[in-house]
């Protein structure tokens, strides 16, 4: 069985790498990343059939290699139970809705959130993911199961009929270096920021309808971070939309410090890292009532953030005019967002994580 006490070989699916950019290669990262340096004596290894950038990391985190011959090929099936057999891996963590077809040794597979399932227009290219990962669960393949929140949690059990305590909702948190900064050059204009990609489920469309209503009356620009699926529109040039794309991460504090607010009226989330980490920089965060993202928010009226319905671009419009108008008066939330942030860490999701391994080793010796 695993333990804190004894050192353990622990592979992690790195897949998520090999894109620039996404909120699954930034979770894989980090963890592995946060897992390596509070577990020194563990060994830590980073596995996918495909070639991605390892990252700079403690001694104890390596990069494996991919399929060495043709029937490796076949990853999931033989290829990645041959390379953990090489690395002497003891259990492995699907990162990313997938675990080995063969349970030969025990095996953790996290669960992001249930979008593939809940509107596929959301996720088109998912699906390998809705065939698959409902198949691995039904079949018991994945002997834990972790979730970013206990909004995801309660659905993935209910929608996959998951044993109660084979599922633990494990938070994420934001990079240390996300913390209050200079504003970023931006010239004079005031300006609401949205973070994410560019995809429907964000609901972007609603975002840039609000906005257009409070610059009728107030000179405020809207500028949007992050990269644009394929499955989004091209949006029209305008006065005051600043569309920026992919930056630096280290660009993002400034931005996020000296925006009048960030703004992620999102439909659906499993965590809503953006707002975590506007909120670890001291930012105004106007956001929807998603159960996942009032989760990392702390609540409703009580909590670090504005809230509004997503699908109300009036009220939405309503609480960004309000803001735009005096600033001032949500003060209080800025000191609120640093409180709550507080209280995530990478450091504190290594140590959950690492519980729930414990647990997975634990099942799979006794089943």
């Amino acid at each position: 069985m695993l333990s804190y006490t004894s050192a353990v070989t622990i592979a992690l699916d790195a897949t998520p790498l090999t894109q620039s950019a996404g909120g699954i290669g930034r979770y894989t990262l980090e963890l592995a990343l946060a897992l390596a340096s509070a577990y020194p004596n563990d060994q830590y290894w980073l596995l996918s059939d495909q070639p991605f950038s390892p990252p700079h990391a403690p001694r104890n985190l390596h990069a494996g290699s991919g399929p060495r011959n043709p029937a490796e090929r076949k990853w999931w099936l033989w290829g990645l139970d041959r390379e953990m057999r090489r690395r002497g891996v003891e259990l492995f963590h699907g990162t990313d809705y997938s675990v080995p077809y063969v349970p030969l040794r025990p095996s953790v597979m996290t669960v992001h959130d249930l979008s593939p399932w809940l509107d596929p227009s959301w996720q088109p290219d998912a699906s390998r993911v809705r065939r698959r990962t409902p198949r691995l669960l039904r079949m018991g393949l994945a002997t834990m199961v972790i979730t970013p929140s206990e909004a995801v949690r309660h659905a993935a059990i209910e929608r996959f009929r998951l044993a109660p305590d084979r599922v633990v909702a494990v938070p994420l948190a934001a990079n240390s270096s996300f913390r209050p900064a200079p504003a970023a050059a931006s010239g004079n204009i005031p300006y609401f920021l949205f973070v994410g990609t560019r995809e429907p489920r964000k609901n972007i469309a609603r975002l840039v309808e609000a906005w257009r209503k409070v610059r009728s009356t107030l000179l405020i620009d809207l500028v949007l971070v992050g990269r644009a699926r394929t499955d989004f529109a091209v949006l029209p040039e305008e006065p005051g939309l600043r569309v920026l794309g992919e930056i630096p991460d280290s660009d993002l504090p400034g931005l996020y410090s000296g925006a009048l607010a960030c703004v992620y009226p999102s439909l659906y989330e499993g965590f809503g890292l953006p707002v975590l980490e506007a909120m670890q920089c001291g930012a105004l965060v106007i956001t929807s009532r998603d159960p996942a993202i009032l989760e990392v928010s702390g609540g409703g009226s009580g909590g670090a953030a504005l809230h509004v319905d997503a699908e109300d671009t009036a009220a939405l419009a309503e609480t960004m005019q309000a803001v735009a108008a005096d600033p001032g008066r949500f003060a209080e939330f800025r000191t609120k967002a640093l409180a709550r942030a507080a209280q995530f860490s990478w450091h504190e999701t290594a140590r959950r994580t690492r519980e729930v391994y414990d647990a997975a080793a634990h099942i799979f010796r006794h089943r």
